[in-house]
């Protein structure tokens, strides 16, 4: 058992979660595309946009295999304008 809360412990540590500001409207569609496009990278445990603001974006990764400008270039490359806005 203490085994389990050590690696669950551990995971929490490596795992990062910022806010991107979207400048684009993107409609539902658009956005469930980079939501997808970022969960296929497995340094990217989750992205969803925020509820009635779909402009900011939560990301979830991890900072041991991504850095959050890297995680704001993925976004970016879609070819989305986009900044980072800080972590939570």
């Amino acid at each position: 058992m203490e085994a389990a809360v050590q690696r669950l412990n551990g995971k929490q540590k490596q795992n990062v979660e910022i806010i991107v500001h979207v400048d684009e409207s993107l409609d539902e569609e658009q956005r469930n595309e980079l939501i997808s496009m970022l969960e296929q990278d497995e340094a990217i445990n989750s992205a969803e946009f925020c509820p009635l603001r779909y402009h900011l974006m939560l990301v979830n990764y991890n900072r041991h295999m991504l850095a959050s400008h890297q995680v704001l270039g993925r976004v970016i490359s879609q070819n989305v304008h986009a900044e980072l806005i800080g972590p939570v």
